[in-house]
């Protein structure tokens, strides 16, 4: 059984993902691979006290990167946007 902590890695916070805050009550998160998207809104359901309205879920490849001679990849993860329903807020960064 997953929990909410596990299903949530943690927020992230872009200009972007910060744009789709302010103008259509969106949140990004970075999730669990596993997480499909009824879990990801029980999720913030639980972990926030809001209501969500829709979630959105995409699989991100992880970038070949360069050190010299030797190739490596950066792992694959999972991002959702989150619809909140109106007037309703999460708060990540109080006060910055």
């Amino acid at each position: 059984m997953k929990t909410a902590s596990s299903i949530l890695k943690r927020p992230l916070v872009t200009e972007k993902g910060t744009m789709l805050k302010e103008k259509g009550n969106k949140v990004i998160f970075s999730v669990a691979k596993d997480a499909n998207k009824i879990e990801i809104k029980k999720a913030v359901e639980e972990l926030f006290g809001v209501h969500v309205e829709d979630v959105r879920t995409m699989n991100i490849k992880g970038k070949t990167k360069r050190w010299g001679f030797r190739h490596f990849e950066r792992s694959d993860w999972k991002k959702a946007i989150v619809t909140l329903k109106a007037g309703e807020t999460i708060e990540f960064y109080e006060g910055v």
